[in-house]
């Protein structure tokens, strides 16, 4: 006999309804004090999370799993499982048990999901990155003509630019977003290679990418007839940029966020960095995906979150319009020269709050008292702020921005009645309302904490209006609040004096009771003061709210001037602090830089044992049109690589607006940075190291333009050594011949050093070493001139090979030695800078040479003689004539 299945349950039907409908998320579904998780989002859950898996009930004749976490720690649980790239649908209770009971008493709590929370759409700030920004990227492509554009919801920016699919993965590189939008059931190329960098996907349909549904949806956010007051924006921008605005209205259910008027970037005004070389040069992450020991970590003094935010963005983009690094940079001098301002301004930013992510979580309704005391706090500080640089002469980009300090007078005359100084961060938790704001809201509070007094006073009231000493106000759970006297005071109660006052509630054998109307408001009032309390507060709290967001715009400009001022008087402080110099930045092809420094090594130094770093020139100055290439030799450990990554760096510094390390530097702007520094197997996609620095070689050949920057590092060395010596020569010819750009080639091929004669604009530069007692000192230095040797044997030495090992190899290295120099390929290396295609020709038998060695002079008749002569020129007329 089978056991018969157990109808679903309500609550289960219910959850089953919900969980259809978000079948890609895991459901967060509120029971009281807990969300409680069912069937495989449980399973998966609770391995994310490593919490127990247990079980509720039974479906379809098995049992439910089930897991669960606190309501109260939910955000904690929340990041870690966005952080893992789930996505989790948060479904609220929308009524109280009791209001379901009243509906029938097997109704169910009605529940709704109330969000959706992605890895790109979060705003709470115990999940977000405080010092990063947390991008919602989206791409569409319409006729061929690609764009992307990209928004972050906790601070309301929506930027876009035009992006071919080539570009994207650079892009992405550049903007780190959170999660990517794109157009389901296409563009598997890009799916593919999004998913191999662990990048969270969402497709969405077509419609939400349609680009004439998308500018209607974003005229009626901004409230505009057309989007042409906020620029010229192409049909694939619009339906990037609409695609994003459909998500956010989808996920957190119709409750946008603000957003700012959208802003078009010109790709063409910003530094070209490539994902390899943000990797290699280490910008904004290390090798190994953290941000220590970056450039970004190593200049960051910023003040605010908001500061931190910029200068990533600035660092990751840095711009190639003269006119936007000159302003940028006159504003760090205006700091770097005046130290008493330096130290002022950078006193009051220190405890300025992150006020763009606050005015967002106030505009999505989740905020809190702490986050309208965090307003409060920022006009106290843009206030201060604008009294400090009041009567300086400012620099145009601080003077643009100084206008948007302005005092917002009702606001923070407003906040600073209302709040307490240390409000709670939710509104539930009450009490940050000051004494005197609200006459309703402190006469509840003194029924709830003053009851007894207002009791007794009251008594008191009565005992005189009736002059009966022995009335008493008593409480009990039937009658509630009621005035009580004993029996032999009847005729006193029941005078016509009293009627009016008093009316009669119970008689007992020894007493009278009674209430009166003024007792039993009362009454009511203590007995609802709390949950009064509650209500005034938060429509106090909407209020003010109301207000702040009311002025959002300027509040948001009054933002962007703080974090501007924090960047740039962190640079001025790094500057000082680091005895860093002004660079001169124009648009010639100039690039010369007297002692300079690596900026993150230098740092490093310093922390580690305070010894200095060694600082060396470089001179790349080149003529239009042409190339300017320093090609450096030297051992291993010697610091080339540090020489080239610290050019490529300090290049990058200037153009963002910042001081360099360096005694003096002249940079032309710009256009590209490419570095080909290092390598690893990239094995998921079936590439060996060889293959990985030539693809990226390729890239740059490919791309850099003149006004490029290259920096590249033992290019060939992963293949044979003629193979690799042939394509690093190969390659050196083509940066010179035929991208005419700026860089610095490192190389262990001392036979390259030959180009120098052929090619003008190549330089040999090299790193010189001590050689003592068969010891090597590396002496950090570059200087002209080209190394004799690699000096790998005694670098093997130093990393502690054995030392049977290191003579071997040194025999080994002496007989290769001596037979390199009988060998031919020594003798016809100057052959490479004629033609590689020429080398095959060398060995070629001479075959004037093949008839001279068989005629015996001494021995030819005058009318032989003559014949030979005619032979010979045969001979030498075919070897001239071309095939």
């Amino acid at each position: 006999m089978t056991t018969p299945v157990k109808p679903v349950t309500p609550m289960m039907a219910q959850f089953l309804e919900v969980k259809a409908q978000y079948a890609d998320s895991l459901l967060f579904y509120r029971m009281g004090d807990f969300y409680e998780l069912f069937f495989d989002d449980a399973i998966k859950a609770s391995k994310a999370l490593g919490i127990t898996l247990t079980k509720r009930g039974q479906y379809s004749g098995n049992d439910v799993p089930m897991c669960g976490v606190p309501a109260h720690a939910s955000e904690n649980y929340l990041l870690e499982l966005i952080s893992q790239g789930f996505k989790v649908a948060v479904c609220e209770q929308m009524e109280s048990p009791l209001e379901a009971k009243k509906r029938g008493p097997k109704s169910v709590v009605k529940r709704e999901v109330v969000r959706l929370v992605t890895p790109g759409t979060i705003t709470e700030e115990s999940l977000l990155d405080s010092s990063s920004n947390n991008y919602l990227l989206s791409f569409s492509e319409i006729r061929s003509e690609g764009s992307i554009a990209w928004v972050d919801m906790s601070t309301g920016e929506l930027t876009t630019a035009t992006c071919p699919k080539s570009k994207l993965f650079s892009e992405i590189s550049r903007l780190s977003p959170s999660e990517f939008i794109i157009v389901d059931n296409t563009y598997d190329d890009i799916i593919n290679l999004v998913k191999e960098i662990q990048l969270p996907i969402t497709p969405l349909g077509k419609s939400s990418f349609d680009s004439v549904s998308a500018e209607k949806r974003l005229e009626s956010i901004y409230g505009v007839s057309s989007l042409d007051s906020f620029g010229s924006f192409s049909r694939s921008e619009i339906s990037a940029m609409g695609a994003l605005v459909d998500y956010l209205d989808i996920t957190q259910k119709g409750r946008l966020p603000f957003l700012r008027t959208p802003l078009k970037e010109q790709t063409d005004k910003v530094l070209q960095i490539d994902p390899a070389t943000r990797k290699n040069l280490e910008l904004l992450r290390n090798l190994q995906g953290e941000k220590a020991g970056t450039l970004l970590s190593t200049i960051n003094k910023t003040k605010t979150a908001g500061g931190t935010r910029l200068l990533e963005r600035w660092v990751s983009a840095p711009s190639t319009e003269l006119e936007v690094i000159t302003e940028r940079s006159d504003s760090v001098s205006l700091f770097y020269n005046q130290v008493e301002l330096l130290k002022d301004i950078r006193e009051v930013l220190k405890t300025t709050p992150d006020l763009e992510r606050v005015l967002s979580r106030l505009s999505l309704d989740r905020s809190g008292p702490r986050d309208l005391s965090s307003v409060k706090d920022s006009l106290l500080a843009a206030t201060r702020v604008r009294d400090i640089l009041s009567n300086l002469k400012l620099p145009k980009l601080i003077k643009t921005h100084f206008s948007n300090l302005t005092s917002f007078s009702k606001i923070l005359t407003e906040l600073n009645a209302s709040l307490i100084d240390n409000p709670p961060h939710l509104i539930k938790d009450g009490g940050f309302i000051k004494e005197g704001f609200s006459k309703d809201l402190d006469q509840n509070r003194r029924l709830r904490d003053d009851s007894r007094k207002i009791i007794a006073s009251l008594q008191s009231d009565y005992v005189e209006k009736t002059n009966i000493s022995s009335l008493k106000i008593k409480y009990n759970k039937v009658l509630g609040y009621f005035v009580e006297t004993t029996s032999n005071h009847a005729d006193k109660m029941f005078s016509t004096e009293s009627a009016d006052l008093f009316i009669h509630r119970q008689t007992t054998a020894n007493s009278i009771r009674f209430t009166t109307v003024e007792l039993s408001e009362l009454e009511t009032n203590i007995l609802n003061a709390a949950n009064k309390i509650s209500e005034i507060e938060k429509e106090l709290f909407n209020q003010i709210k109301a207000l702040v967001l009311s002025k959002i715009v300027n509040l948001k400009f009054l933002a962007s001037a703080l974090t501007i001022i924090d960047v740039v008087s962190s640079l001025g402080a790094l500057a000082r602090d680091s005895k860093w110099v002004k660079p001169t930045i124009n648009m010639s092809r100039d690039f010369k830089i007297v002692d300079g420094r690596h900026p993150v090594v230098e740092s490093s130094l310093a922390n580690m044992d305070g010894s200095g770093f060694i600082s060396n020139t470089c001179d790349l100055t080149a003529e239009e049109n042409a190339s300017q290439i320093w090609l450096l030799t030297g051992p291993n450990m010697s610091g080339k690589s540090t020489f080239l990554r610290q050019n490529a760096l300090i290049a990058i510094l200037a153009q963002i607006g910042s001081y360099v390390p360096a005694k003096t530097a002249q940079i032309g702007v710009l256009s590209q940075v490419f570095s080909r520094v290092g390598a690893s197997d990239d094995l998921a996609r079936g590439r060996s190291t060889f293959m990985v620095e030539m693809v990226e070689t390729a890239a740059i050949l490919n791309q850099a333009d003149n006004r490029a920057l290259v920096i590249l590092d033992e290019i060939g060395r992963g293949t044979a050594t003629y193979d690799g010596l042939s394509i690093a020569w190969a390659t050196l010819e083509h940066l010179h011949n035929e991208n005419k750009c700026r860089a610095l080639f490192a190389t262990h091929y001392h036979e390259l050093t030959a180009t120098s004669e052929q090619l003008e604009g190549v330089k040999n530069a090299t790193v010189s070493v001590k050689e003592w007692n068969g010891e090597i000192v590396f002496l950090h230095t570059v200087i002209k001139g080209s190394a004799d040797r690699s000096y790998g044997v005694q670098v093997a030495k130093l990393a502690g090979l054995p030392l049977s090992v290191i003579k071997r190899a040194q025999n080994i290295l002496t007989s290769l030695e001596d037979s390199s120099k009988t060998s031919s390929i020594v003798d016809e290396l100057p052959l490479f800078s004629q033609a590689l295609a020429q080398s095959s020709n060398t060995n070629k038998e001479d075959p004037l040479k093949s008839v001279l060695d068989k005629i015996s002079p001494d021995s030819l008749t005058p009318k032989e003689a003559l014949e030979l002569i005619y032979k010979l020129k045969d001979v030498h007329d075919d070897e001239e004539t071309p095939t």
